[in-house]
């Protein structure tokens, strides 16, 4: 069987959803949906996060027990979450300013730890996810275990410390 060559789509993605995302940040504001409360976007988020890192248990859980059908289709529904997290993130972040956090002291320390590791990894999962699943398409399934072995246990920080994070500065949110 031929192999397929995903490592140009990789970079694009790569470099357009961590683009997308930086730019979100660095834009002025417009209301995107011309006056739609977007308040609830940001527990939308912490619910796709919290669905990936679901959906990525129940991938590695089915692996372990050799379910290899069931690890793919937890794999990409921990995907899907995640593209619909990506697409609601965007929306929100495009359209509404940043808030900022309001903690004091040890609070807003571990606030910042778990948000500046979260970013870091959040940017290196998107190739590494990408690349992990190319391997496995592909049949190279010794190079998918070997990368899946730092893809899996990053890819679960990233999805549960975005729920953390929310949680932390979800009282500071405009209501």
């Amino acid at each position: 069987m031929k192999q397929k060559n995903f490592t140009p789509l990789i970079w694009i993605l790569t470099m357009a959803i961590n683009g997308l995302i930086a730019t979100a940040y660095f834009i002025p504001k417009n209301d995107l949906l011309n006056g739609y409360d977007l308040t609830k976007l940001p527990l939308l988020n912490a619910v796709l996060n919290g669905s990936t890192f679901i959906a990525l248990i129940a991938a590695l859980v089915s692996i372990k027990r050799k379910r290899v059908i069931a690890h793919r289709s937890f794999v990409f529904l921990a995907f899907s979450f995640t593209a619909l997290f990506l697409f609601s993130y965007l929306l929100y972040h495009f359209s509404i300013p940043s808030t900022r956090f309001g903690g004091t002291g040890m609070i807003k320390a571990i606030y910042f730890l778990i948000l500046v590791t979260h970013i870091f990894l959040a940017a290196l999962i998107v190739p590494l996810a990408l690349v992990t699943m190319s391997y496995a398409l592909n049949g190279n399934l010794n190079r998918h275990r070997k990368i899946a072995a730092w893809t899996m246990p990053i890819w679960l920080y990233v999805s549960l410390t975005g729920v953390i994070v929310y949680f932390l500065i979800s009282p500071y949110y405009p209501h």
